[in-house]
């Protein structure tokens, strides 16, 4: 419990009815979880407007109401605050409930479209491997330490992030690695947060339904390094062209990595295999089980933080060539009459472009390379018809499918996307709305040799139906495909 004033502290407050001494037990925004004793806080939400909340708050027991409108009756013996920025306020309120967990831990975020989930989950890796305690907040899941909890947002709400690092201060984590998704930047639940270092991997097509231009997708994600402190690190890819402006502003020190230009972490693809990457980073060379190029970018950054972070270098190179691949991030497994799949979270043209060019690079000879593509609903639909000419263009099939179509119908999805398929590659093509025999499919249309690509869902295990999760897998799919196939 703490005082009311005591988590005002640094929060923008434009009027307080009522006492500021009296004790707070825990911070809601959502009027469900308010007990006796909760802060309320109304938040102006992307759907939902919390301010509609504040009776069913206050029916629960809640003491102190946080709001941007006050409500036109004061119920006597709450305390009311108004704040001009709700969402800001969450943040600021958050980590001084949770006396600041930030400050006592070092917080690496790692913003970017693609590489995000493999960059922190390989640094939590690596310096689990030192022997370090560890903190990780991603896509996939939140461990503290040893202990894991199932993530629901790329970036945790403000309060979940302070609770989570309030635990991991308790546990004795020394480090944590977050991934700070544009949403999270915009929607102000990363302010208030200390951060060791911050780190750019690049910008593509992306979440353009929610920030509308992609001038705006780049600024959102530039506004999290010009919050960086003096005392922080700035590490940026300067092989992508947004690389350089990440950095214009910002008062950490800066820091680059790159493969095709000069970087304080200068890299190089040597050899590339399905079993791995043979790697020059700063002139030594080290091979690691992780596959193309845009994981060559990934491991570079990952070995920048490690040093920015106080690793003895070849200490940190020892340790990169024992990562493992992250699950469902170019995952593959291969059948009994060598044909290889390979499960992958590409979304984004950008990432399924480049999971497509590493596997045409390591393609040997006349295989097949057979894609299984869908789009998710209710999302940026001016995506569709690129992720489609990607596919189509560089895979010798494509089989066009429902990813997680939520409320849409899934075949105007498809047909969006067969809008982007050039006349010439009309041919390749085939659109089957089921997830499960659009893999089939893409079984019985191998041969020895064929390398089949499963992407869009990665480590996703489920399919979003008309608001049902039903169980899905693809990785799971796939491999009962095969075992079918050979008997």
């Amino acid at each position: 419990m703490k005082k009311l004033k005591d988590i005002l502290y640094k929060v923008s407050v434009n009027s307080v009815y009522g006492s500021t001494d009296v004790l707070v037990n825990e911070v809601c925004f959502d009027s469900r979880k308010v007990k006796e004793g909760s802060l309320f806080l109304a938040q102006k939400g992307v759907q939902v407007d919390g301010h509609r909340f504040i009776g069913k708050a206050l029916g629960l027991g809640a003491a102190v109401i946080v709001c941007e409108v006050l409500p036109e009756e004061i119920k006597e013996g709450v305390t009311y605050v108004e704040v001009s920025d709700s969402s800001t306020a969450l943040a600021v309120i958050s980590a001084n409930f949770y006396d600041n967990p930030s400050k006592k831990i070092k917080l690496v975020g790692v913003t970017g479209t693609n590489g995000k989930t493999t960059i922190t989950t390989l640094l939590y890796q690596l310096f689990k491997k030192t022997g370090a305690k560890v903190g990780l907040l991603s896509t996939v899941k939140v461990v503290v330490d040893d202990k894991e909890y199932e993530a629901t947002h790329t970036t945790p709400d403000s309060v979940m992030i302070n609770k989570y690092l309030a635990e991991m201060v308790e546990e004795g984590v020394e480090f944590c690695f977050m991934e700070v998704s544009s949403h999270g930047i915009h929607q102000r639940r990363t302010e208030a947060l200390h951060f060791e270092g911050g780190v750019f991997t690049n910008l593509s097509h992306d979440h353009l339904d929610y920030h509308e231009t992609f001038a705006e997708y780049r600024d959102v994600k530039k506004s999290f390094f010009d919050n960086l402190p003096k005392t922080s690190f700035a590490l940026t890819n300067l092989d992508d062209k947004n690389g350089q402006i990440m950095l214009q502003n910002t008062k950490a020190k800066k820091q680059s990595y790159a493969l095709k230009t000069i970087g304080d972490f200068k890299g190089k693809v040597l050899e590339k295999s399905f079993s791995g990457s043979l790697l020059a980073l700063n002139g030594v060379e080290v091979w690691s089980k992780l596959i193309g190029e845009f994981n060559a970018y990934n491991l570079l950054a990952i070995y920048g933080v490690a040093t920015l972070l106080g690793l003895e270098k070849m200490e940190s190179l020892r340790l990169l060539s024992e990562l493992e691949s992250v699950s469902g991030r170019f995952q593959y497994t291969v059948s009994s009459d060598n044909v290889t799949a390979v499960v992958d979270y590409a979304h984004t043209p950008d990432a399924l472009k480049n999971v497509l060019q590493t596997i045409n690079d390591i393609r040997t000879g006349n295989e097949n390379v057979i894609t299984v593509v869908g789009c998710g609903g209710d999302r940026d639909t001016t995506k569709r018809p690129k992720m489609a000419k990607i596919a189509s263009q560089l895979s010798s099939q494509v089989v066009f499918t429902s990813d997680n179509p939520r409320t849409e119908d899934p075949q105007s999805i498809i047909d969006d996307m067969e809008k982007g398929v050039a006349p010439e590659n009309y041919k390749k093509t085939l659109s089957i709305l089921d997830r499960r025999q659009a893999i089939k499919t893409a079984c019985k249309l191998s041969e020895s040799g064929d390398i089949i690509l499963i992407a869009g869902k990665g480590h996703e295990n489920y399919q979003e139906i008309n608001g049902e999760r039903l169980h899905f897998d693809d990785l799971e799919e796939v491999m009962n495909c095969f075992n079918q196939l050979k008997t």
